[in-house]
């Protein structure tokens, strides 16, 4: 009989431990099992489940620690984490492959170098713990094989990239290049002529003219597409008129604000604390023979800054509270206890206390409570309109019915009138279709509000009647620009010649050392890109709104033979020479991947995510 219970007891342990297996064959315990123990073969080096695991671990408690929030593995997946872990995986055992292939490997003494240098190994006495060494191997769940083979393979790897990226630089054209167009220089001369620099005034246009004007530049008066909208609003402005206020609900919102209302005298103060109560003492001896405060702080090496304590109470001061209260402007008290130690306190204002009665805060509290409580009102109503509207009812029928009133706009992106003025509601307009049902939203100021769209109208010309107008103003600044073109062409070759533009009557400006980034009042959008791409002695023109800018370029200035250019210099030579190191990295990593013909195990990688790490 006992024979038999302990048969009995033999087979169910091992069906516990089968079912185990089995619960545990997605991760982890695969090895168990006999199968799933690679995600991927590089060439013929394998990738295992463990490391793919570890890694995707070490990236998801980054993720964590960065975030402060515990990550998922399907959160992992959806923000590509296994995708990157992987990617990164395969292209290492691509270096790995190709360091074999080529013979490249470090001998067993820089292996053991290596790892009696890992300051992870060491004991107290700074020497190598071989028990510690075993002990940190398995609490990273890796054998002492398995680690050195890794450490191998990555010194094997470093050297190869090595190899690769060594030696790489840029010609020092390239960085000579950027350098003179970040830091060359301009000198120039320019002014800017407009209606009133005309020969002769502009004369008043016919309408025949102002329509072939209007023709000929019809994309200037284009409407943009128009959503014609029709929509209900309840706004809280609407319900005040429906608001009762009782003088207990203004008592309750001064008392809420009696602190605003009400406050006691205050002081513009400076503290000076000292670590003892006779060095604070020798300090105030010091002032009584004349010495200056700012001195003493400039002694301690502060500014006054790091000692303004701001608009202090009395209360605020504690036990020296009184006595700086006592002081007059500019006067300096103490030693006074303060909680940094005993202090020195100058006085440099008196703020006097400020006292709103009841009475006369009435005006200021009527209408914020007026408002808050119609917003309230509002607010209560948004269910019942919500259910309205998701029971069929059109919004002429919420207007009909309910607070709401009804109205329409024609919006368009460029809408800032009256509601549109509401991000809330733009953000809804320009979602709406026609096939929307109306719903009920909230406006910033705690309105509500529901629209429909009733028409899309496409981008059209917009009437001459209604734009004429801005047809005229658009023809004088047109017109302006031409003929005052006109004129300063007949003066450019003299502008070249170097007259000076006030010998021709325009009212010039010199820039001297401007840079391509610097910003000069006056001119058009790209004015100094235009300046740089000008030889000297070249004299253009650029059009500015019914205005234009005449422009004369005098001379060029090297970069400067300075610091500031060296540093320059040297940072855009690092960066371009990482940037190559980069590109070539990325293209040597990709040949080595390629030829190595990676293989995926579907199967494996789809177990891990049914599981998770």
């Amino acid at each position: 009989m006992a024979k038999g219970s302990s048969s009995i007891s033999r087979t169910a342990v091992w069906i516990l431990l089968g079912l185990l297996i089995i619960a545990l064959g997605g991760f982890g315990a695969t090895n168990l099992s006999g199968n799933l123990r690679t995600v991927a073969t590089v060439g013929d080096l394998p990738i295992s489940v463990e490391r793919y695991g570890r890694e995707m671990r070490q990236e998801m408690a980054a993720v964590q620690q960065q975030t402060g929030r515990a990550l998922t593995f399907a959160q992992a997946e959806q923000i590509g984490l296994d995708r990157a872990v992987l990617q990164r995986l395969v292209a290492q055992r691509a270096l790995d492959h190709e360091a074999a292939q080529i013979g490249l490997s470090i001998g067993d003494a820089n292996l053991r170098d290596r790892i009696l240098e890992i300051g992870a190994f060491r004991g107290i006495d700074g020497e190598f713990d071989r028990e510690g060494y075993r002990f940190a191997l398995e609490s990273s769940g890796l054998s002492e094989a398995e680690f050195e083979t890794q450490l191998r393979e990555e010194v094997s790897r470093t050297l190869l990239q090595g190899a690769i990226l060594s030696g790489v630089v840029m010609p020092d054209a390239y960085a000579e290049t950027l350098v003179n167009f970040v830091a060359e220089r301009r000198d120039f001369t320019w002014a800017r002529l407009d209606e009133s620099n005309l020969e002769a005034p502009l004369e008043t246009p016919d309408e025949a003219t102002l329509r072939a004007h209007y023709e000929e530049n019809i994309s200037e008066f284009t409407l943009p597409e128009t959503k014609q909208i029709t929509y209900a609003l309840l706004s809280p402005d609407a319900m005040v008129d429906q608001v009762e206020i009782s003088e207990d609900d203004l008592r309750e919102a001064y008392q809420l604000r009696e602190a605003e209302f009400n406050q006691p005298e205050r002081r513009l103060v400076e503290r000076l604390a000292y670590l003892d109560e006779a060095s604070a003492a020798a300090a105030a001896a010091r002032l009584e023979e004349g010495a200056e405060f700012e001195a003493l702080v400039s002694e301690r090496g502060l500014d006054l800054a790091d000692i303004d304590l701001g608009d202090v109470t009395e209360a605020n001061l504690g036990e020296a509270g009184a006595g700086v209260f006592a002081a007059d402007v500019g006067d300096v008290v103490g030693p006074l206890p303060s909680s940094l130690g005993p202090a020195l306190f100058r006085v440099n204002a008196v703020l006097p206390a400020q006292f709103v009665s009841f009475e006369e805060a009435q005006p200021l509290l009527r209408p914020e409570v007026a408002a808050d409580r119609a917003r309230r009102l509002v607010e209560a109503q948004a269910e019942n309109l919500d259910d309205l509207l998701a029971g069929g009812a059109t919004l002429e029928e919420l207007a009909a019915d309910t607070d709401m009133t009804l109205a329409q706009i024609d919006w368009n992106a460029e809408s800032t009138e009256d509601i549109a003025a509401y991000e809330a509601f733009r953000r809804a307009a320009r979602a709406v279709t026609v096939e929307d049902f109306p719903e009920i939203g909230q406006l910033e100021d705690g309105g509500l509000f529901a629209l429909r769209l009733d028409a899309v109208l496409p981008p059209r010309p917009a009437p001459f009647a209604e734009v004429r107008d801005a047809v005229l103003e658009h023809w004088r600044a047109a017109e302006t620009e031409a003929r005052l073109t006109a004129q300063a062409e007949q003066q450019l070759q003299q502008l070249s010649e170097g007259t000076s533009f006030a010998e021709l009557g325009m009212d010039a400006i010199r820039e001297d050392g401007l840079l391509r980034s610097d910003f000069v009042g006056g001119t058009p959008a790209g004015f100094m890109q235009e300046v740089f791409d000008m030889a000297v002695g070249d004299v253009t023109i650029q059009p500015d709104e019914g205005a234009i800018v005449v422009v004369r370029l005098d001379a060029v200035q090297d970069p400067q033979p300075d610091e500031e250019t060296t540093a320059l210099r040297d940072q855009l030579s690092a960066q371009a020479n990482q940037a190559l190191s980069q590109d070539i990295s990325e293209i040597y990593n990709s040949d080595v991947t390629l030829r190595a013909n990676p293989q995926v195990d579907v199967q494996t990688l789809q177990a891990i995510r049914m599981s998770g790490p």
